[in-house]
């Protein structure tokens, strides 16, 4: 992973396409490159079957926002605690993590010009 200074995000947001998403991902989280392939395939097959392009769309607005959140430490932290947490067990604190997570999706799509989830 690149190093960045104290609260600036790794690499600069990059444009919401398949090839500049998965360079950004190979730099910043590239332990995600399987997932991110399997689910392209998954998308562009489902496209392919339907003759729908909304598939494809979905799999770029998530992995756009995914790579912001990720190219930024502090917030990349910040959900991994909350997902941690929506699995503790305690229906309350699952409730509350659900709540934070969508939270910082709804963030991340709108600081990229995407429609709330």
């Amino acid at each position: 992973m690149t190093a960045s200074a104290a609260g600036q995000p790794l690499i600069p947001q990059p444009p919401a396409t398949v090839a500049a998403l998965r360079q950004a991902i190979s730099q910043i989280a590239p332990a995600a490159l399987p997932a991110f392939t399997r689910e392209l395939d998954q998308a562009a097959d489902q496209s392919r079957q339907g003759s729908d392009l909304a598939p494809l769309q979905r799999f770029i607005a998530q992995w756009a926002a995914y790579v912001h959140i990720q190219r930024q430490p502090d917030a990349a932290a910040v959900l991994r605690r909350w997902e941690n947490t929506a699995g503790s067990g305690d229906a309350a604190q699952a409730r509350r993590a659900a709540s934070e997570i969508g939270r910082i999706l709804d963030e991340a799509h709108a600081a990229i010009g995407l429609p709330a989830r």
